[in-house]
């Protein structure tokens, strides 16, 4: 919906300085006359009880409704006469804007877009193109793209920096409770494998990727850390309770460790993930107020814990095991060796 800048009448009057100075008046007179005609002026108050109104003098509606009749007002002189209001100013009927607009201080027109079933920001790209190819705008013109593709622009530059220090400080708080980079960066790895499963439910539920939708990934990290980092919890416990009993001397008691770690102790595991499903399943599903950006927000966290979680049941326990099964069985060797 473009907006008409060009519809609206406009009189516009405008003094003759010759004529002016023939009947020694100036300009700031003419327009006094002009105010008091037009617009009105005010001459008294009148007051009722407590209250106070101000009483405007001006033309009644039909004698200044039409140019011919403006010009005849007569503007009292110096020397006691009164002159036509025609005689000492042009009328002129001019097109202009019916709302003038302004943006910067330049004067603005706006051109109205409702974009559905598709994003935001591969839609201005594709305009801005056919702009450039098929417009070819004026000189002292200038076109800018506004509204909610200016906050996205806005909101993605921000995210440039806060994504990698959400990753980074993961990280370092990972570090910290585990002292190992090994532990930390495995932790890490489930981002890949979460952004699947939060990609696949975005197609199926016909999402188009949006603010809302990057925030929801921001949380899903925080979600992933959870998890994983329950899983290594139970993978050490075991293996530590097998390295305390002397069960790590061959591979099937290695595998063995890193089973009991992984399989026999599901059940918390997936309890775990189950409360952040009963969570965000209500959100997903909700049609209230606001519903439309809570769903996005939630729907990454959904697709993306079932995806890692697959992957911590699935991959951990054989990551675990070529970090930790081959040394074990290492120092298994060289132990018999000494013997």
């Amino acid at each position: 919906f473009a907006e008409r800048v060009a519809g609206g009448y406009f009189l516009d009057i405008e003094p003759r300085p010759e004529q002016l100075a023939r009947f020694g008046l100036r300009v700031e007179e003419l327009q006094e006359v002009l105010a008091a005609a037009i617009g009105g002026e005010n001459v008294t108050t009148t007051i009722e009880g407590r209250q106070r109104f101000p009483v405007s003098v001006r033309y009644p509606r039909e004698l200044r409704d039409d140019p011919d009749r403006l010009a005849r007002i007569l503007v009292p002189v110096e020397s006691g006469a009164q002159v036509p209001l025609g005689q000492l100013a042009e009328f002129k009927i001019s097109h202009g804007p019916a709302m003038i607009r302004n943006e910067n201080g330049f004067l603005a027109g706006y051109v109205f877009v409702d974009v559905a079933g598709r994003d935001i920001g591969s839609f201005v790209d594709e305009a801005k193109a056919a702009v450039r190819r098929d417009i070819a705008l004026p000189p002292g013109t200038t076109l800018l793209w506004s509204g909610q593709y200016e906050n996205m622009i806005r909101v993605r530059e921000r995210l440039k920096w806060i994504v990698p220090a959400t990753i980074v400080l993961i990280f370092l708080l990972l570090y910290a409770n585990t002292k190992s980079s090994f532990k930390a960066g495995l932790v890490l790895a489930t981002v890949p494998f979460s952004a699947v499963g939060a990609i696949w439910l975005f197609h199926l539920l016909g999402y188009n990727v949006s603010i809302a939708d990057w925030v929801g990934m921001i949380a899903l990290l925080g979600l992933d850390a959870e998890t994983a980092v329950f899983m290594l919890l139970f993978l050490d416990l075991s293996w530590d309770d097998a390295r305390k009993r002397g069960l790590l001397r061959n591979e099937f008691e290695v595998d063995e460790a890193i089973i009991h770690g992984a399989v026999k102790r599901a059940r918390p595991k997936m309890m775990t993930v189950a409360a952040a499903f009963m969570g965000l399943l209500p959100i997903l599903f909700s049609t209230s107020a606001g519903a439309d950006v809570m769903k996005r927000i939630a729907a990454p966290m959904i697709g993306g814990l079932a995806t890692s979680f697959l992957m911590e049941l699935l991959i951990y326990p054989a990551v675990y095991k070529l970090w930790k099964g081959r040394a074990a069985l290492r120092e298994q060797q060289e132990l018999l060796g000494s013997q």
